[in-house]
């Protein structure tokens, strides 16, 4: 499938819509995490619909110092891997078109939850991103949006200002895509040397640790629910071959665990990682209401998410993982 390379406005508008129109929204570079969003935008609008995959490198959402010149633009290769994934379009307007009088002196405010996590360490990046997406949303008008977990709070900022300002329009996330050594796909990923890449695998396992550290914890809450904490829980337990689990499994089931133990074992990979060469530079980890991006507490119940940023070299890389909490089962 050949994709149609648009750089107007009006040329998207004046094409003609049949069915169901599904955007991706992309700053360039597209990897196999695009291609899933693409893929899946390809599903969600059917035969007789449109898959529009936008590619703009906003410079409303980069600070003084960050990465703005350098951010990989392969439009060729864009093109073809989204025409390869499913997509009917790509939309790559220039910055002109996108802001014809300039830097736009009206913007959309991110608000509390954009100035947490990403926001505390992006002044002014999620009023940019907010911004670019709502003129994105306008000039393709779609029926569906896709945006990838991966930028879980700008995923959320996004879902709030299509709720709070009446979009109308329906937004789904789609997971994130890994490398098979557990690496987010990230168009950042091609700046890592191959020490810094080895050093980068530490988001990702430190994530996997409180994911992990959280399900242990979650079986043993529920292993300690089903039979009673007495004598015979313990030869219960040890008949299964639990022995050891028999003599502390009560007392692990009903301490030390919550959203204070998946922290912990996040950390303590991180912690390791930045003793590593090339060290890893942390910016945060922190386990979130995905509502509204603040910590959670002990007795938290229900979805969450464990999140990390940091630097290796000058990449800086983020990640996430949902979890959920007060279940008795595995994290998801």
């Amino acid at each position: 499938m050949t994709a149609t390379l648009l750089r107007t406005a009006a040329d998207l508008q004046a094409r003609a819509r049949t069915g169901r129109r599904a955007v991706v929204m992309t700053m360039g570079a597209l990897h196999e995490g695009h291609a899933t969003l693409i893929r899946t935008a390809r599903r969600i609008a059917g035969p007789e619909g449109e898959v529009v995959v936008t590619v703009f490198v906003n410079p409303l959402q980069f600070g003084a110092g960050e990465d703005l010149d350098r951010y990989p633009r392969t439009l060729d290769a864009d093109v073809e891997l989204a025409g390869k994934s499913g997509a009917d379009a790509v939309f790559a307007p220039s910055v002109d078109e996108v802001y014809p009088g300039g830097e736009p002196q009206v913007r959309i405010s991110a608000g509390p939850m954009g100035e947490r996590l990403e926001g505390a360490a992006r002044p002014g990046h999620f009023d940019g991103m907010l911004t670019v997406v709502a003129k994105l949303l306008h000039l393709t008008r779609p029926d569906v949006a896709l945006y990838g977990q991966k930028d879980a709070q700008q995923l959320a900022l996004i879902r709030r200002m299509v709720r709070d300002l009446n979009f109308g329009v329906e937004i789904v996330g789609v997971p994130t895509v890994r490398e098979e050594d557990g690496l987010a796909l990230s168009s950042r990923n091609r700046y890592l040397s191959p020490a810094e890449r080895r050093t980068a695998l530490a988001l990702s396992q430190a994530l996997f640790a409180g994911r992990d550290r959280h399900a242990a914890q979650e079986a043993l809450r529920a292993r300690a629910r089903e039979v009673p904490a007495t004598r015979a829980r313990a030869e219960a337990l040890s008949a299964i071959g639990e022995s050891r689990a028999a003599a502390d499994a009560h007392a692990v089931a009903t301490t030390a665990g919550g959203p204070a133990a998946v922290r912990a074992a996040a950390r303590l990979v991180l912690d390791e990682a930045a003793r590593l060469d090339p060290p890893l530079r942390l910016d945060y980890l922190a386990l979130v209401d995905p509502s509204d991006f603040t910590e959670i507490g002990d007795d938290f119940t229900g979805e969450a998410v464990l999140a990390v940023a940091a630097r290796v070299g000058s990449t800086r890389l983020i990640d996430n993982l949902p979890l959920t909490f007060g279940t008795f089962g595995d994290a998801s």
